[in-house]
């Protein structure tokens, strides 16, 4: 009898956990989602594999490397990648553009990571002399670069008609500004860091003129999704975690990124000491200094209708370890 009751208990048993596993895989599990990682130029990967941050993650991640912010966000809007990493303006430009960007933290950026530079043996000294040249933008309009020129303009005393003012990919722009055939370039790291290098020379930084915000968005569909909102609160941790770790080692993050990136380590150093390894939540001083940038975007035209920067912000996403 004792037999029989221990063969049912187990039977039982069994049969309960089988239909507990039914409606766990009904209902998916963490080891089911996917995210898809946006990057730019490799830095945040960088990170993340030489920290090891996400080796025992209970999800899978993908990477996908962009030029720049603009094709980013693009792939956001297409729902292509989960999370964007970019500087405060373009992420302004990208809720002012319909992009299904939500801010989630808060990490530093060098207003000297961008900058507007001429070549080697230009004859032009000042954003002043500008005037009437060519300025080429990288990548587009609302792009951090295309805020440093629009304040170093300002400055000067000039205005955006005051120059003959296009937008180019990076790698484009880098290819005519070797070539001697535009006047002078506003980028951001790495590309200045590569263009410093190799002789050209800086105008004028955005010290004084950009933010020291850059923000790490989540799309608001992943943001919706139960499972992937659970995996991207996980996965905002471990950012941190590799933030931190960069931080710690400075040597290492940088061997790897220089793999990745296959960046000379000079430049390499130059682009990974602007720059203080720090992430942050989004408090009211930083979701006010996004609405500071949207707030100058609409009064320079880019942007042709306010934006609410508050209400597109994921602040409850994550939590300060």
């Amino acid at each position: 009898m004792r037999t029989i009751r221990a063969l049912l208990a187990v039977l039982t048993a069994a049969l309960l956990a089988a239909t507990g596993c039914a409606k766990e895989d009904s209902a998916g599990s963490l080891s089911d989602v996917t995210l898809v990682l946006g990057d730019q130029a490799g830095g945040l990967r960088a990170r993340v594999e030489a920290s090891g941050a996400f080796d025992d993650a209970p999800y899978r991640i993908k990477w996908a490397n962009f030029q720049g912010a603009a094709p980013l966000f693009e792939a956001m809007r297409s729902g292509d990648v989960d999370t964007a990493t970019a500087a405060d303006a373009p992420t302004v430009q990208a809720i002012a553009g319909g992009v299904p960007a939500r801010p989630a933290l808060a990490t530093a950026a060098s207003p000297s990571s961008t900058a507007i530079i001429v070549p080697p043996g230009s004859p032009i000294r000042t954003v002043a002399d500008l005037r009437g040249k060519h300025l080429v933008v990288s990548t587009a309009p609302g792009a951090v670069s295309h805020y440093t020129a629009l304040g170093a303009l300002e400055e000067a005393g000039l205005t955006p008609q005051d120059v003959q003012l296009t937008f180019s990919l990076p790698t484009d722009a880098q290819a005519g500004f070797s070539a001697g055939h535009i006047d002078a370039w506003a980028t951001f790291d790495p590309y200045l860091a590569i263009a410093e290098h190799a002789g050209a020379r800086v105008l004028r930084d955005g010290e004084g003129i950009n933010g020291r915000n850059g923000i790490l968005s989540v799309s608001a569909a992943a943001a919706a999704d139960p499972l992937k909102r659970e995996a991207l609160a996980d996965a905002l941790r471990r950012f941190e975690a590799a933030w931190r770790w960069s931080d710690e080692n400075p040597a290492e993050y940088q061997r790897v990124y220089e793999k990745l990136t296959s960046l000379d380590p000079p430049v390499a150093r130059q682009i990974l000491t602007r720059t203080k390894q720090e992430v942050r939540p989004l408090g009211d001083d930083v979701v006010g200094a996004l609405q500071a940038v949207a707030d100058r975007y609409l009064a320079a035209g880019v942007l042709r209708e306010p934006v609410d920067v508050a209400a597109a912000c994921e602040r409850d996403l994550y939590r300060a370890g």
